[in-house]
This record gives C-alpha cells, sequence and structure tokens, in this order.
C-alpha cells in the first residue's frame, strides 16, 4: 500500500470554471517514509484571478506566473495525474480534498477528458472527527502549527507535504501507525469521484453530530412556535395603564426558547401593561443574557435599552 497525498494551485476559480496550474504530490508507503515528490506545472490557459477563501483579492502564490505559459495545458498532466490518484492499493489523501477534486472534475469537463475514479479521504475531516467538532474546519496552516509541521503555503507540492505530515502527527498522536487504523476507528467512509458525480467523505462522527443537530432544531423550533402561541393569544389582554405601559420589550432566541420561562417573564410585562415584539428593532426594552450579536446590534441600533435577563426576572418577581 502506499499514500499519495496531493494539493492543487488555480490560476482562477469560479462557481463552473477551475483553471488549474499546479499540482503538486508527495508518494508515501504506509509508514508515511518518502518515495516521490514534485510540482506538475501547468499552462493554466488563463488570467490569474486569485482570491481567499472568502473571497478577498490579494492571495498570492510562491511562483512566477510567466512561467506557466512554458508548460503544456491541463490535458498533457491528465494521464500522469491519473495514474497517480487512480493507482491499485493506492490511498489518496489532500487537505479539503473534495475542493481539489472538484477542481479536477470540473478542468475534466472543461477539455472533454473522461472522469477520474478514485476514492480520496480529508486530513481536515480526519482532525473534525479526532476533535469531535463538526463545526470549524481548520486550516491546513492551523493544523500543522498545532502539530508542529512547517511548509511554504500555496506552493503546492509543499502543502502536498505540509499534508503528509499533519496526517502523520495526527495518526501518531492517537496513537495508531496507519491510516487504515484511523479510518476504521472513527468509521469513516471515504469521498469518490465516478462519472463526474462526487461523494464527499463520511463517519459515524458526522451522522451522530447531524442528528444531535436536527434534533437541537426541532426542539427550538417547538419552543419557538409554543412561545409565539402564547404571546400571540395573551398580549391583547395585558393590562392597560400598568407600570410599563409604552415599553415594547423583545427578547433573545436563546431567552424566548427557553419555554417556560419565557412564557412567565412575558406573561409578568403582559400584568404590567407592556407590549412584546419578534421584531428587535421595533422594541425598547431589549432582554439577553449578555450583549452582542445580530438581534441585538439591531435593537440598540433603533434606541432599544438593553436589560440583562436576571434583572428583568428580579424586578418582575419584586413588582
Amino acid at each position: 500500500m502506499k499514500y499519495v497525498f496531493f494539493d492543487i494551485e488555480c490560476a482562477c476559480v469560479f462557481k463552473n470554471v477551475a483553471k488549474i496550474c499546479a499540482f503538486g504530490y508527495v508518494v508515501t508507503d504506509e509508514k508515511f517514509s518518502l518515495l516521490e515528490r514534485e510540482d506538475i506545472l501547468i499552462d493554466p490557459k488563463g488570467k490569474f484571478h486569485l482570491t481567499d477563501r472568502k473571497g478577498k483579492e490579494g492571495l498570492v502564490l510562491p511562483y512566477v506566473y510567466e512561467d506557466f505559459k512554458k508548460y503544456p495545458p491541463f490535458p498533457a498532466a491528465y494521464a500522469r495525474i491519473r495514474a497517480l490518484l487512480e493507482g491499485k492499493d493506492t490511498v489518496v489523501l489532500g487537505h479539503a480534498t473534495l475542493n481539489d477534486v472538484n477542481y479536477l472534475n470540473l478542468e475534466t469537463h472543461r477539455y472533454k477528458l473522461p472522469s477520474f475514479r478514485f476514492e480520496f479521504h480529508d486530513t481536515q475531516f480526519f482532525y473534525m472527527n479526532v476533535q469531535k467538532c463538526f463545526t470549524r474546519q481548520l486550516g491546513l496552516g492551523a493544523m500543522a502549527e498545532e502539530l508542529g509541521v512547517e511548509f511554504t503555503p500555496h506552493r503546492a507540492v509543499d502543502d502536498a507535504y505540509a499534508t503528509m505530515r499533519v496526517c502523520q502527527a495526527l495518526v501518531a498522536r492517537e496513537g495508531l501507525s496507519s491510516v487504515p487504523e484511523l479510518v476504521e476507528r472513527y468509521r469513516i467512509r471515504a469521498g469518490r469521484i465516478a462519472g463526474g458525480k462526487i461523494v464527499q467523505p463520511a463517519s459515524q462522527g458526522l451522522n451522530n453530530y447531524i442528528a444531535e443537530r436536527d434534533e437541537e432544531r426541532d426542539r427550538r423550533a417547538k419552543a419557538h412556535d409554543e412561545f409565539y402561541r402564547y404571546v400571540n393569544k395573551h398580549m391583547h389582554r395585558r393590562k392597560k395603564g400598568g407600570s410599563l405601559e409604552g415599553k415594547v420589550f423583545c427578547f433573545s432566541k436563546d431567552v424566548e426558547e427557553e419555554v417556560p420561562m419565557s412564557v412567565h417573564l412575558v406573561a409578568a410585562i403582559f400584568a404590567s401593561g407592556g407590549k412584546y415584539t419578534s421584531h428587535p428593532g421595533e422594541c425598547n426594552v431589549y432582554i439577553a443574557r449578555g450583549q452582542g450579536g445580530v438581534r441585538f446590534q439591531n435593537a440598540v441600533t433603533a434606541g432599544a435599552a438593553f436589560v440583562p435577563l436576571d434583572r428583568l426576572a428580579q424586578a418582575l418577581e419584586g413588582s
């Protein structure tokens, strides 16, 4: 068995276009001993328009862009890249690999070449499973820094080598000796490409996270509905001329969804003549556990006073 770690740099990436200019790869045995490494440079047949992950311009690749014109375009490198990625007894790996696999897919469409067909793993996804955190996608640089790996960002072969070192360090930190052992421990299913269709990697940990997330969303939606059923039913029955007459309250979402506490509080507000709105820009009193968030900003920008939840609860209990 051998591991092929790869990384791709593009001259430009748009929704349905990815003009590859560099395919960097590292080949190792299953003990991570280096067998081969190379940067395959490619004429992208287009201008360089580089942006970072947030879409901002200014990203600079550590190459002389004019040099790419000296190399043949993607079709000339296609067979070699395919042999690397589709080799027998080969485990293909990358970092945020889904992006690079998509770039390969777009280039085969662009040049009307047969689709690649291989399975692939993702060190970023490995890390998410190890950390049991699926809400944060850590970049290669951050992972490399944490695991003590140095590299030159955005040179394809160096990124591929850093990915290999990160993977090696992650496997070692888990007390394992190979990628298949890590895959088995976290029940990870490889991603794959075939026939121009891409399936992303999956795992038992990700499935559990999705199930828990969906259950929490359902709980919050039900709590939200229960709270607003009460508000809509009882606000018109509020006391007229009470101590909170003229006050329009709005709660943060997490407070709204903490039924029955939120219902108890809004009932006390209605009993004192106050009103309630779901729109923070329309309230003059905003209630939350702390400052921050879009709803908070909308409320204070519109002139609302911020009152911490515990202060409101104490005031209403004392009234």
